[in-house]
Order: structure tokens, then sequence, then C-alpha cells
């Protein structure tokens, strides 16, 4: 099987500086199980880089079947090897346990009851070997279930990322599970460093990921790649940022992976004072690779305590519930809560003007250029600006 047409064109690789990164750390060792729609294993890119064997038992219906071309190319962002004129991944050295679930796309309803609820695909992937669990999927309503996966997992010690949603400019509807705790979440950049206005922004945005123009395959007859854009791309590059920083440093726990990135990530703005459009800023896992002194902070200690509702100051060896979350079925309202004072703050290159009451969302520059911020060998460019409230 060979993709037609020209290789997929993958500038976010260069402007993180891929070529120096994998003079570090390409990922070996690392396992990233990808919640998604299948993988498909038999591409170019994924040959022998799909541990389809440690799936288990219960996950295994129908896994390599992916009924729409979305999870396979996760997979391949994430850990493509480039073979075939097909996606390289930003981590090629890392690999693969897929686990399917029924998502919107998958239209069949025979289809559907026989896969898994994103809560059991969740427990599965807690109870596999992968470090990172990749969640390219959203959906507007909380559920407890789900909330209970995920507080699991991360007392396995997972680290999760998740895309935070593509309705920026259609509502701006929060998504899970971004939005439950302990799950990191994604927005999506282009070239310039500007959030794509189609990305989710708001409290659940943890960090940010180039997600614009992101090659991915057409559809689930992988015959060709199109231009895509997405924070579904987001997540699985930040997802494989974490393989190549956990694999360079097999000790650390998914609390120092993650402070590693908060301390290093792009941006212009207080650290304490992130942004609803990029978090606290551009994920950046050369600087991770890079330091040879880079002190991750302690093991058990939560860098997003503030979000998730646990004391800053005390180990944490199993995840807290929530003081308070909505009743199941309700839409996503912030359910991470930023700490008191952090609707103040910066957003991109380009922000919303949602001062301007009613439905009226326009685009504009504000403020000068700040700083440059490097992700790699390129720059990015970001504006200081204030958050809106």
């Amino acid at each position: 099987m060979a993709a037609d047409g020209a290789p997929p064109k993958q500038w976010y690789l260069d402007a993180m500086g891929a070529d120096e990164i994998w003079k570090h750390s390409t990922g070996k060792g690392v396992k990233v199980a990808v919640i998604d729609t299948g993988v498909n294993p038999q591409t170019p890119s994924l040959k022998g880089q799909v541990l389809v064997d440690e799936v288990p038992s219960a996950a295994k219906y129908h896994v390599t079947q992916d009924y729409d071309g979305h999870g396979t190319s996760m997979a391949e962002i994430i850990a493509g090897t480039g073979a075939g004129g097909g996606i390289k991944g930003l981590a090629p050295g890392a690999k693969i346990i897929p686990i399917r679930i029924g998502l919107d796309q998958l239209t069949d309803e025979t289809e559907r009851a026989k896969s898994l609820t994103s809560e059991k695909a969740i427990r599965v992937a807690a109870d596999s070997d992968a470090k990172i669990i990749n969640m390219s999927f959203g959906s507007p309503y909380y559920s407890s279930e789900e909330e209970d996966a995920i507080k699991y997992a991360a007392s396995k010690g997972k680290l999760m990322f998740a895309s935070v949603g593509n309705s920026g400019n259609k509502g701006n509807k929060g998504e899970y599970p971004a939005a439950d705790p302990y799950v990191v979440g994604v927005a999506a950049i282009d070239k310039t460093g500007t959030v794509g206005d189609f990305s989710t922004y708001g409290n659940d945005v943890d960090l940010s990921a180039p997600g614009l123009n992101v090659p991915t395959w057409c559809d689930k007859t992988f015959r060709k790649y199109c231009p895509g854009q997405g924070t579904s791309q987001a997540s699985a590059i930040a997802s494989a940022s974490a393989a190549l920083v956990w694999s360079a440093h097999p000790d650390w726990t998914a609390n120092q992976v993650l402070r590693s990135f908060i301390d290093t990530a792009g941006r212009t703005w207080a650290k304490d004072e992130p942004s609803k459009y990029l978090g606290y800023g551009i994920i950046r896992p050369r600087r991770v690779l890079i330091d040879k002194d880079i002190d991750p902070g302690p093991a058990n200690r939560d860098p997003l305590a503030a979000e998730n509702g646990t004391d800053p100051d005390e180990d944490v060896t199993a995840t807290p519930s929530l003081s308070v979350a909505p009743s199941s079925g309700e839409p996503a309202e912030g359910a991470k809560e930023k700490e008191a004072g952090s609707a103040g703050g910066p957003t991109s290159a380009a922000a919303k003007d949602t001062e301007s009451g009613g439905d009226t969302r326009t685009w504009v520059i504000i403020g000068a250029v700040a700083a440059v911020l490097v992700i790699g060998g390129a720059g990015f460019a970001v504006l200081r600006a204030r958050r809106n409230a």
C-alpha cells in the first residue's frame, strides 16, 4: 500500500527541530495508547509500529479496522516511520497500542454496540504498558464513568493528552475528556504560533501544539493524504513529545514529564497566568532534551494542581475527586477551573474579540511583537496581550 501523490508536507518537524531532537531521543522504548477510530497497522509508515498483540482481548474487536482514517493518522503523527512516502512521526522510535472506540463517524449501530465506550477504552489503556494515552476525540457531555476512568488511569501513572475541540468559532463548547481532571488539553497553532480560529479556548487549554496544515489520511481507503487541521493533530504531537522526553528520562514520572513541558513552554507571559488560547504555552520537547541540567521537580507533585483541585504542596500518589463536578449529561462549562485571577493574561498573535457583545466574534491583532518563541529550530512569533475575562 502506498499513498498517491507527493509525500505529505510536515512543516512542524522543521519548526520543532526534529533533526536535532532525534539526536537525543526518538521515543524508543515508550508505548502510546491511541484511543480512536482504530489503527491500520499495514500503512507503510506504521508497519512494525503497532503492537496489536498487546491489545487486551476485550478490546481487540476490529481494532485494526479504522472506520474513518482518523486513528491511523494520529498513530502516524506520533510514531510513523515515514516509509513509503508516509507521515513521519515526531517520535518514530515509539510504539502504538491501538484501542478502538465508537465515535460519531461509526454510523453502523451494530458495530457501535460492539465497540468500546470511552470509559472502557481508558481503563484498557490504563491497564496496558502504555505510558501515554492520546485521546484525539471529545464530547460536550460530562460522564462520571469517564471521569472515574481518567482518575484510574492517572493513579496508574499515565500521562493523558486530549484535543480541546474544534468549535472555537462555532459556539466554543468545551469538551470531555479534555475538561476532565488529570487530562492535558491541547490547543492547535499554525506555523506562526497563532491559535487556529477553530481551536476551542478556555480553562481547559493547558498546552498548545501544531495543528494547522498537518497532513492526515483523507479517508478510510488510505489512498492519499490531505492537508488537515484540528486539535486532534495537536494532541497527537503533544503525545509524541511526551514519548521523546520519557524515552530520554525513563525514571521520570508523568508529573515530571508534564512539568518539564510547562517550564519550557514557549510563551511571553508569566507562567502562573496561563492563556485561555495557548494555556501554559507552546510545547517544546527540544528544550527539555537539550538541557542536561533540567530539573523536573518532585515526582509526586501535581504540576496542574490548580486545575485538578489538588494541593500543590502535598505528594499525589492517587487522584482525588474534584470538589465540584457537573451532573452526568451536562455540557462542559470549563470543568477544570484555573486558580483565582487567571482570567487575565495573554493570548496569541490573534485573539477573539469576545468583548464585542452578542454573537460577534472577529479576529483582531493585539499589541506588537514581543518575542520569538522557539519550539525548535524555527521561530514562532507570539504577541503579548491580555486575556479576556
